[in-house]
């Protein structure tokens, strides 16, 4: 635990600083709040020594709030030299918040070391901080010092780096174009991948990935031929990012996805929900079936635990943007569980009905 003490502070200050090293983090979320919505030139360092040991994202992402709160000529010099820390959450957190701040003057600060920083956190931010920031005649040079680190980490630094290409614009295409024709058919496959995101940005990073893949293994003329024969072509694989493969045979695709043809026969009217049968038995039509009441008023029914506390609004929109990318991280190995949990669930109840309508069919028959 690192402890923080301000100088030349009010009482306030030391109480608050004391406060950001606390054990529990929602106490260090509410002194960064608190520093933040009264900020102060005592809090300065002890804010910008939080941001390069604080393990937790949505205290990390409020301490940046609170630093973005204060002058810009108080916290830029600062923050300035936290760029040549050694710590790699200290260079990170540093340029996520200059990239808060938004101040063009720290554009000179982005060198190329940090473009190709060996920490990926490190790398990722400084590059969506100096696609932010770069004058329109630098981008073109960014662009190509970018494009030289295509096929570079894992899905997540890829994706990062695509992104990084696609929001430079046209001036991207010609270093992506020549990235594309590289031996190395990770770089050429992501290289590839970009062009088709910024054509097709509906297309997502995964399905771009494999499309780009199959024009590297074939070529580009056997890729579009390829392609014409079986009605799909460059840039026309999965709408859905994270979706990365095409439909096997047997499977068609639906609006919420690839669904099982299950022999390739249609059903025939109005079907029912997948792995449910009616009732034996049941003498009225479905749709006379009457909702159950509530045994209470929605009104009435009071929420449990404590209510979080009024944060200001540029506050409230910081937290909630850091917890919609730690529920993005957690979501994708969680939602291709239920993914597969909902298939095994789909077959073993299609499985059950369709038991049940033969043993029917047997009955009839004698």
């Amino acid at each position: 635990m690192v402890s923080i003490n301000p100088t030349n502070g009010t009482p306030r200050d030391t109480r608050l600083a004391g406060a950001l090293s606390a054990g529990d983090p929602s106490v260090r979320l509410q002194a960064a709040l608190a520093a933040g919505s009264n900020p102060g030139p005592a809090l300065l360092e002890p804010l910008v020594e939080r941001c390069a040991v604080e393990p937790d994202l949505f205290v990390r992402d409020m301490l940046s709030w609170a630093l973005t709160r204060m002058p810009p000529e108080t916290t830029l010099p600062r923050l300035r030299r936290e760029l040549g820390s050694e710590r790699a959450q200290a260079r990170s957190q540093a340029l996520h918040t200059l990239s808060k701040i938004g101040d063009e003057r720290a554009w000179g600060w982005i060198t190329h070391a940090m473009l190709r920083d060996p920490d990926d956190e490190v790398a990722r931010t400084a590059w969506r901080v100096a696609v932010a920031l770069a004058p329109e005649d630098e981008k073109k040079d960014l662009a190509g010092e970018l494009a030289g680190q295509l096929g570079r980490g894992d899905r997540e630094v890829r994706l990062s780096l695509s992104r990084a290409l696609a929001g430079l614009g046209d001036v991207a295409e010609t270093a992506l174009a020549t990235a594309a024709a590289s031996p190395d058919p990770a770089v050429s496959a992501h290289a590839r991948a970009t062009q088709l995101l910024r054509r097709d940005p509906e297309i997502g990073f995964d399905a771009a990935v494999e499309e780009a893949k199959r024009v590297v293994a074939l070529g580009p003329e056997r890729a579009a031929a390829a392609g014409a024969g079986t009605g799909t072509g460059t840039g026309g694989g999965p709408g859905a990012d994270g979706a990365g493969e095409t439909a096997d045979a047997g499977e068609t695709a639906g609006p919420m996805g690839a669904t099982e043809a299950r022999g390739g026969r249609e059903p025939t009217g109005p079907s029912q929900p997948t792995g449910l049968t009616e009732p034996v038995g049941l003498t009225e039509p479905v749709g006379s079936i009457q909702p159950v009441e509530p045994t209470q008023p929605v009104g009435a029914i009071q929420p449990t635990g404590p209510t979080e506390p009024s944060v200001p609004s540029e506050a409230a929109r910081a937290l909630r943007a850091a917890r919609a990318e730690e529920a993005e991280r957690s979501g994708r190995a969680d939602n291709a569980g239920r993914a597969d949990n909902a298939e095994r669930a789909d077959n073993a109840g299609w499985a059950e009905n369709t038991g049940r309508a033969e043993n029917t069919g047997e009955t009839a028959e004698c």
